[in-house]
């Protein structure tokens, strides 16, 4: 193609106030020609290509360059990319790498990667810039083994010397195997040194847990830049380490290096996953302090956090002030009253965001269709997913099917959930199936069951859950030898229960309990606690229920396993350390039991206490015995 030496780049720059006229017509024209690629031959496409995009001839060169980089920049179809391709080829001293390293970049954003390959092979005089390019382009793509084999051919067939932008470009697809080969070829060659390396390299050992390496890397760079401190706390949060992530956040400022909306934005989203409250506020009033409350994301984020707090009225406030609200941050503020259970409302927000003339996406229905799910609104719920396409365009997603699934497998339509399965237009996932057997399991179907969780067991083998729904379903109805299959089955994969945990946050600290736990330093004051406040509930009928201990044991065996459920502990501390004026938030790492849904109605009315509990689905908010939930989850 065209030498480096020969580049014509300053007639480009004299071309770019005559190109700016030109520019939107330019744009339409491509748009249009791209609508009407499907209905015209390929010899007439040819003709309207040359005589819209009225390209200069080979006699004016610089304004040719001038068109062809722009209808590089805007093509969006791949027959107009072969048309602009053959359009240089026939127009232009084809020897530069400049326009050639565009035109495969153009193939590989197309997804014609073996063009793009052959192309750059048909490239005489590659610079650095040229193997560097490819090199990215087949890295975004995924096309790692191709990244490699260039990177090998650089170096090797044509003795190009790689530098950081090289690196930059690797790192992010490899393996850890293959990282750590090049941050040893990093060190050997003194490019470790660069920054950006260093970052691409916290962010690879990070990416695959290894973060004492990732740590020790970081410890190495003297001056640390914005990107190193985003890069270092974004791992520790993916890593689910929020204390570590706070340290380093710390230390960032320690170090007056302010953070941006990178680094509050993934804090806020660690804070989320662990629901997390008095943090959160802290961190509200470094927003404040920072400037940053008029960012949008930043705000959307927060408002995600207070709901996954279970504070879902500060999400409502921080809502109604935001000033730029776009249609992520609408649908957060939907998703928030669906993992509450206000079903309602998340249908009034719906309808008052189409007001508004915000269009809704994919996402945003998929949390309009789980709100109607959790709240048994089984029409509402139909008639969403009905006009999701042929009102705003959007096609039902797996997601969608899911939700769908969990709706009428909620409300006992069971066959209804089978035949939308069998009618869906891609293959149910493990989360499709895995809400057929949810329903299965809620209202005792173990006909359907065996048949859904045999589907399970194929499409996720390793998935220790569906094999506890199913032995738990045979332990309801006293079949104890299906139930001692299961797990045998269970035991020769190798596959292990996860264990139930809870989580309550006192005076900035998060503390831990799991079934029958014994490691806090006050764990006979909890257990003296327990035991009075089950004494007095089952004064005012509490009956504990012994169907959720999985176990084939004496009853009065399964009255200790289900008494000591890490639910029950979490409520018994929190009554001994919260404040009565404020709600005991708990979090549990799985679905809460039917027991401990029971206990904590109960302790509410009881106690006079406000307690709430965010499982794996959603919230239950306990206010004078009675659940926001309904009893429906």
């Amino acid at each position: 193609m065209l030498s480096s030496t020969q580049s014509p780049c300053s007639h480009l720059f004299n071309s770019i106030s005559s190109l700016h006229s030109n520019f939107k017509a330019l744009r339409h024209i491509i748009r249009s020609q791209t609508r009407r690629l499907h209905n015209q031959d390929p010899q007439s496409l040819s003709n309207a290509f040359y005589n819209h995009y009225n390209f200069p001839s080979q006699h004016n060169p610089n304004s040719l360059l001038s068109s062809v980089i722009t209808s590089i920049s805007l093509c969006s179809s791949i027959p107009i990319c072969r048309l602009i391709h053959s359009r240089i080829i026939k127009c232009l001293n084809y020897n530069d790498g400049f326009i050639g390293d565009r035109l495969v970049s153009l193939y590989a954003r197309l997804g014609c990667i073996k063009d793009a390959h052959h192309l750059f092979d048909e490239i005489p005089n590659k610079d650095l810039v040229s193997w560097n390019s490819i090199i990215s382009v087949f890295s975004q793509k995924g096309e790692v083994s191709l990244s490699l084999n260039t990177f090998y051919r650089m170096r090797h067939e044509y003795e190009m010397k790689p530098n950081e932008i090289t690196l930059i470009s690797l790192i992010p697809a490899c393996e850890i195997l293959v990282g750590a080969y090049l941050h040893g070829f990093a060190l050997k060659n003194g490019l470790s040194s660069e920054i950006k390396v260093s970052n691409s390299l916290i962010n690879m050992y990070g990416k695959f847990g290894d973060l004492n390496t990732a740590s020790r890397l970081f410890d190495t760079i003297k001056s640390p830049n914005l990107v190193s401190w985003n890069s270092i706390i974004n791992i520790q949060i993916q890593n689910g380490l929020i204390d570590k992530g706070i340290f380093y956040f710390n230390s960032m400022r320690r170090a007056e290096i302010y953070p941006d909306q990178a680094t509050i934005v993934t804090i806020l989203h660690g804070c989320a996953d662990i629901g997390v409250g008095e943090l959160v506020d802290a961190f509200h009033s470094n927003i404040l302090c920072s400037g940053l409350d008029k960012n949008t994301p930043i705000l959307t984020a927060l408002l995600t956090v207070y709901s996954k707090s279970g504070r879902l009225n500060n999400s409502c406030q921080l809502f109604k002030e935001m000033k730029n609200r776009d249609t992520i941050a609408w649908t957060a503020m939907l998703a928030g009253y669906a993992i509450h259970g206000y079903g309602k409302h998340a249908i009034n927000h719906f309808n008052l965001m189409i007001q508004k003339r915000i269009k809704p996406d994919h996402v945003t229905f998929t949390h309009l269709l789980s709100a109607c799910s959790h709240s048994g609104l089984v029409n509402e719920g139909q008639h969403f997913f009905n006009i999701m396409s042929s009102v705003y365009g959007i096609e039902p997603r797996l997601d969608h099917y899911s939700c769908m699934v969990d709706l009428f497998g909620r409300s006992g339509r069971l066959n209804d959930a089978r035949v939308l399965i069998d009618k869906m237009p891609m293959e149910p996932n493990s989360g499709v199936w895995g809400a057929l057997l949810n329903g299965c399991k809620v209202y005792n179907n173990i006909e359907l069951g065996e048949q859904v969780a045999r589907k399970l067991f194929e499409t996720n083998p390793s998935d220790s859950r569906n094999y506890i729904m199913l032995s738990s379903m045979y332990s309801k109805a006293g079949r104890w030898g299906d139930f001692s299959k299961v797990r045998g089955l269970m035991k020769s994969k190798n596959l292990v229960r996860i264990a139930g945990c809870s989580f309550i946050e006192h005076e900035r600290k998060i503390y831990r309990f799991v079934v029958s736990d014994k490691s806090h330093v006050d764990f006979a004051r909890i257990y003296d606690k327990l035991d009075e406040v089950m004494r007095k509930i089952r004064e005012v009928g509490y009956v504990g229920n012994r169907e959720f201990v999985l176990h084939d044991v004496d009853e009065e065996v399964k009255d200790d396993l289900v008494g000591e459920h890490s639910e029950k502990l979490a409520i018994a501390f929190g009554l001994l350390v919260c404040n009565e004026n404020i709600p005991i938030v708990i979090m549990k790492n799985l679905r809460t039991c039917g027991d401990c849904h029971n206990m904590a109605k109960f302790v509410s009315r009881v106690e006079k206490r406000v307690i709430v509990i965010r499982d794996t689905r959603r919230f239950h908010r306990f206010v004078d015995g009675l659940c926001s939930c309904g009893d429906y989850w």
